[in-house]
C-alpha cells in the first residue's frame, strides 16, 4: 500500500509538470502587448539583432499589426528589404495601424523607385489613412 501511494505521488507530479509545461509553450506563442512588442523592437536598434527580429518575425506573422509596423521600420533602413517594409506595411495598415498607415504614405512618395509599387496610389493611401483614423485598434 505504501508504493502505491507514492508511485501515485509520482504520477501526479509527473502530470503536473507536463501541464506546466503546456501552458509555458501555449503562453509563447500568444502574441504580447504592443508595449512588449516595441521594446523587443527598440532592442533591436539600428545595428540589428538576430533574436529580436526572429521574435518580431514571429509576431508578424502571427498578424500583430504593431510587429508588423516595428518589423517595416527596422527593414527600411536596410535596401535590401524595402520591399519586405512595404508589404508590412500594408498588412498592418489593413489591419488599422495608423503609424503604419504614415509609414506605407511615407515610402510611397518617396523618391527612390524600387519602391514604388502600382498598388499604392493617391487614391489608396488616403484610403488606408481615412481607414486607420476611423478603424479603432485592438490590441491582439
Amino acid at each position: 500500500m505504501d508504493l502505491f501511494n507514492k508511485s501515485g505521488v509520482l504520477v501526479s507530479s509527473v502530470l503536473v509538470l507536463v501541464g506546466a509545461l503546456i501552458a509555458c509553450q501555449a503562453q509563447e506563442d500568444a502574441v504580447p502587448s504592443p508595449t512588449v512588442i516595441e521594446a523587443v523592437a527598440t532592442q533591436m536598434g539600428a545595428q540589428g539583432h538576430p533574436a529580436a527580429e526572429r521574435r518580431l518575425q514571429e509576431w508578424a506573422d502571427q498578424g500583430s499589426p504593431v510587429a508588423q509596423r516595428e518589423l517595416a521600420l527596422r527593414y527600411l533602413s536596410n535596401p535590401d528589404k524595402r520591399g519586405e517594409a512595404q508589404k508590412l506595411f500594408e498588412r498592418a495598415a489593413n489591419a488599422g495601424d495608423a503609424q503604419a498607415a504614415v509609414g506605407l504614405v511615407a515610402m510611397a512618395h518617396d523618391s527612390t523607385p524600387s519602391i514604388s509599387s502600382p498598388g499604392i496610389t493617391q487614391l489608396n493611401t488616403g484610403r488606408l489613412i481615412k481607414e486607420a483614423a476611423t478603424t479603432s485598434y485592438i490590441a491582439r
